[in-house]
């Protein structure tokens, strides 16, 4: 293997993530290269999880005082911190 071809290579294996419909799994993972035979890992998510969540959460949310406003604000300021800065 030569230097060049070296540097070109993952030096960490980071996983992707891919957002997707049912439908159209297999036609991205064949778009990305991805072998038919290679494993993969899919979530499936709630039709409405933050809707899910949040009647989970109401009744200590309203037990200590919160607002839908509330919650908004923190999903935004965590949302924020973790999505990378605009280029």
């Amino acid at each position: 293997m030569t230097d060049a071809e070296e540097e070109t290579m993952t030096k960490t294996a980071e996983p992707q993530f891919i957002r997707s419909t049912a439908g159209q799994v297999a036609e991205e993972l064949a778009r990305r290269g991805i072998a038919p035979d290679r494993p993969v890992t899919v979530a499936i998510e709630p039709e409405d999880w933050l809707a899910e969540v949040r009647r989970h959460a109401r009744p200590r949310v309203i037990a200590k005082g919160w607002s839908d406003a509330d919650i908004d604000r923190v999903i935004d300021e965590e949302r924020a911190a973790v999505q990378p800065p605009p280029e």
